[in-house]
C-alpha cells in the first residue's frame, strides 16, 4: 500500500478547490481523498464533540465546494439521508465509522435497497461518491470518530453529469440526516 501524501489543513483545502474548479473529474476526487491524509495538528482546530451526537464543523465554502469536518461522538448516527444527486465525499480522518449506500426503488412511497452490507473501515477510508447513505459511530466501536467531507457545489454531481438539468434542489433527509 502506498503512503498517504500527508498535508496542512490550507494545502488539502487548496487541493480539493483546483479540483472542484470548472469540469469535476469524479475519478480524480476519489483518487486523491485516497491517497491524501490531513495533518492531525491542523486538522485539531476544527476538533469539537458533542456527548451522543455529531457535530458539523465548515472549514472551507464557495461557489465550487464545501469541507466540513465532522466529529462523532460514541453512539453518533446521521440516518439515511440524500444528496440529490450531488456528489458526496466522506474520508475518515480518525477513529472508525460504520456507512451503508442506498438505492432509491421508489420515492413514493419511499423505498430503499441496501447496496451491500455496513462497512466499519479504518482511518483512511473513501465513502463516496455517496447519493444516499446512513453513517454511524457504533457504541461498539468504542471511541470518537472525525471525519472530512467534500460536497462540490449543487448541480455537480451525477445529475448533471446525465445532462439532467434541474433547477437546483434543497438537500432533503429521507429519514433524518445529515
Amino acid at each position: 500500500m502506498t503512503p498517504a501524501l500527508l498535508m496542512p489543513m490550507a494545502d488539502f483545502v487548496r487541493e480539493v478547490q483546483r479540483r472542484c474548479h470548472g469540469a469535476l473529474d469524479a475519478v480524480e476526487m476519489g483518487r486523491f481523498l485516497t491517497v491524501s491524509r490531513i495533518e492531525p495538528a491542523s486538522l485539531d482546530g476544527f476538533v469539537q464533540f458533542a456527548s451522543g451526537r455529531y457535530t458539523r464543523h465548515l472549514v472551507h465554502k464557495d461557489h465550487d465546494v464545501e469541507l466540513l469536518v465532522l466529529c462523532w461522538a460514541t453512539g453518533a448516527v446521521a440516518p439515511i439521508h440524500g444528496h440529490e444527486g450531488e456528489y458526496c465525499w466522506a474520508r475518515v480522518e480518525r477513529g472508525q465509522l460504520t456507512f451503508r449506500n442506498y438505492r432509491e426503488i421508489s420515492r413514493t412511497p419511499l423505498k430503499l435497497e441496501a447496496l451491500g452490507g455496513a462497512v466499519d473501515p479504518p482511518p483512511g477510508h473513501v465513502d463516496g461518491p455517496a447519493d444516499i447513505h446512513s453513517v454511524s459511530n457504533p457504541l461498539a466501536l468504542g471511541e470518537d470518530a472525525i471525519s472530512v467531507h467534500v460536497y462540490p457545489s449543487p448541480r455537480r454531481g451525477p445529475r448533471e453529469l446525465l445532462g439532467d438539468a434541474l433547477p437546483d434542489v434543497p438537500r432533503r433527509p429521507l429519514l433524518g440526516g445529515c
